[in-house]
């Protein structure tokens, strides 16, 4: 039980951090959700809104962020 409560408190650390990133830097980040391949509808009063190509990006980069940290644990 002692690697579950590890796990997610450093998950809630992890949480705070990116929140306080977009708070303090939330408008460097305008181009999220406007990159080339997000789909938006919009015809009256309806609105559909997929952020397609911002959620591989975000995938990506969460990708790499995990192999590294998944590196720097192995040593």
């Amino acid at each position: 039980m002692s690697e579950i409560g590890k796990v997610l408190l450093l998950a809630g650390v992890l949480f705070m951090v990116v929140g306080l990133i977009l708070m303090l830097g939330g408008r460097h980040l305008g181009w999220m959700g406007k990159l080339p391949g997000d789909i938006r509808i919009q015809t009256g009063h309806w609105r559909f809104f997929f952020p397609l190509t911002t959620c591989i990006v975000i995938s990506i980069v969460l990708t790499v962020v995990a192999s590294l940290l998944s590196l720097l644990s192995r040593r």
